[in-house]
């Protein structure tokens, strides 16, 4: 079920105008085109990015879907665990379930894979060579000024383009943000990485690892598909120039201490017992924190590295700018849709700058304990297992630095109390198994990215009969009670969801994240859970509900 089908008769809407064609704004493309709303996109870029499997990005599993979209799903690897190992022992093992493990793949695969699916997308325009120059907002629409850069020779060509509204997505040199005068204050470098992407075989294959060796020091290895690896090795802050030499030597250093067992001694040292290897790609990550002072400015937003910067200690800026395109786009789409408002529109940047805030904060406090840096690692009671513990969470998604934000905003509502083992409002979904009123079965993150989702807990549901639902318990009141909704919203079944009892049911927004669990026969409180979202009536918090 589309938006326009679910909600009939609409307006004419203004497409959003996108400036950037990386994965934020090619994500936000596709997102917005999920909820029937067009788009635009401004891609001033010299063409696709180059092939280079040293560049590289995890995804979490709340933003997976993207690695697999036709094309990038073959290059992603999905991980089997993680392993910490400090001087041949392991400190920590884990192995990921289906719904749990981090996607990994080469960054120009995702963007090709991302371009492909716009160019075959009909809400979706892609104006090759178009660099923003301007742009003016004008009450109820924006209308941005471009140029085309000929490529053969001619004057560049000036075009105007009209939306309901803009969102720069164009990079850390932010021409949008730059226009809007939105400071983009932080730190610069606050960590360096050599890089190598390479072909090998390695031990445990599809297990990504946290070494620290006796002569190689730390470095994190992450598997990509068909025998490649991408290895990364922190730099000192006061290490210069990278030569190829001194980069090839932490290669083989490493690959000989990973197949000696990490031994620590002579059977170790450079060159003896290396396994044979293909250099495929080399490289220095440079990590900067910035967080820019507003995400919005009246129709006029700002999403991926133009809003933020980060990286250190395996945050994942990729990921986050996903996230950003993700909760942007339902917004934007009902605005489109039914009408803006500013408690709508001001719960993206509530939400997302405040998650990445507190992630860059979190890296703050980590980085001294990690590094050694202003003395305080050598004071800390335990450090060694400390230090690993936050080396590994960037990469794991937990604790400050890696968990999926939960959102405590406008746009968040508690049906009934929280407490232990209850699901936790605001938080990404569970991907349990869902049912459709037509029968069809899906996990519950295959139905994200188009209309709100009403989930009810019914146990024994997967052995109905799907002719006999409309009939049975609270299924013809629910059915009929979406659709009398403003917004879209379609209902499925679950036998059962984590914390939740039996005829539960749970508000679940088109970015996958929970906004509200009720108990299922209290439509006019989830009426008021779904204008809450909508920022057009205000909620107290602790209003009750319901029992629990």
């Amino acid at each position: 079920m589309t938006v326009a089908t679910a909600l009939g008769s609409i307006r004419a809407v203004l497409p959003v105008i996108i400036v950037g064609a990386g994965p934020t704004g090619l994500a936000l493309a596709l997102a917005l085109a999920g909820h029937d709303v067009p788009s635009v996109v401004l891609d001033g870029s010299d063409g696709p990015p180059a092939a280079r499997p040293a560049r590289s990005v995890v995804l979490a599993p709340d933003v997976a879907r993207w690695a697999a979209l036709p094309g990038a799903h073959r290059e992603s690897a999905v991980w089997s665990g993680w392993r910490t190992v400090r001087r041949g022992r392991t400190a920590e093992h884990l192995t990921f379930g289906a719904d749990q493990a981090p996607r990994h793949l080469p960054q120009h695969v995702l963007e090709a894979t991302l371009r492909d699916a716009v160019a075959r997308h009909e809400l979706v325009r892609l104006a090759r060579g178009h660099r923003l120059t301007d742009f003016e907002q004008r009450g109820a629409d924006v209308l941005a000024h471009s140029v085309l850069r000929p490529t053969d020779g001619r004057r560049e060509e000036a075009r105007q383009w009209r939306g309901g509204f803009l969102v720069g997505c164009d990079g850390a040199r932010s021409t949008v943000r730059k226009l809007l005068g939105v400071p983009f204050p932080g730190r610069t470098a606050v960590e360096r990485y050599a890089v190598a992407a390479l072909r090998a075989p390695l031990p445990r294959p599809g297990e990504a690892a946290l070494h620290r060796g006796a002569r190689t020091g730390e470095v994190t290895l992450r598997p990509l598909t068909e025998e490649r690896w991408r290895l990364d090795w922190p730099l000192p802050p006061d290490e210069g120039l990278v030569t190829p030499e001194a980069l090839l030597s932490r290669v083989e250093d490493t690959l000989a201490e990973l197949a000696a067992g990490d031994a620590g001694g002579e059977s170790a040292a450079r060159g003896e017992g290396t396994p044979a290897y293909q250099l495929l790609d080399t490289g220095v990550h440079v990590c900067h924190q910035r967080l820019a002072r507003a995400w919005r400015v009246d129709r006029a937003f700002l999403a991926g590295d133009a809003a933020h910067l980060l990286g250190a200690l395996g945050t994942q800026q990729v990921t986050e700018g996903l996230r950003d395109a993700e909760n942007l786009a339902w917004r934007l789409a009902i605005a489109s849709h039914l009408g803006a408002n500013d408690a709508l529109l001001d719960g993206y940047q509530q939400e997302r700058r405040g998650a990445v805030g507190r992630r860059l904060r979190g890296v703050d406090q980590a980085l001294p304990l990690v590094r050694g840096r202003g003395g305080l690692a050598g004071r800390l009671p335990g450090r060694g297992r400390g230090r690993l513990a936050l080396l590994s969470d960037g990469h794991l998604g937990r604790g400050t630095l890696g968990e999926a934000p939960v959102y405590g905003g406008a746009t968040t509502r508690r049906g009934t109390a929280d407490g232990t083992g209850t699901p936790r409002v605001g938080a990404p979904v569970g991907d349990v198994p869902v049912t459709a009123l037509d029968g069809a079965r899906a996990r519950l993150r295959d139905r994200l990215g188009g209309p709100l989702l009403l989930v009810l807990t019914a146990p024994g549901a997967r052995v109905w009969d799907a002719r006999h639902w409309l009939s049975a318990g609270l299924m013809p009141e629910l059915a009929a009670f979406a659709e009398t909704l403003d917004v879209p919203a379609e209902l499925l079944v679950t036998e059962e969801y984590p914390g939740a009892g039996a005829h539960t049911v749970l508000l679940v927004r088109p970015d996958g994240h929970l906004a509200a669990w009720l108990p299922g026969a209290h439509t006019g409180a989830l009426r008021e859970a779904v204008r809450h979202l909508r920022g057009t009536t205000a909620i107290t918090p602790a209003e009750p509900t319901g029992g629990r």
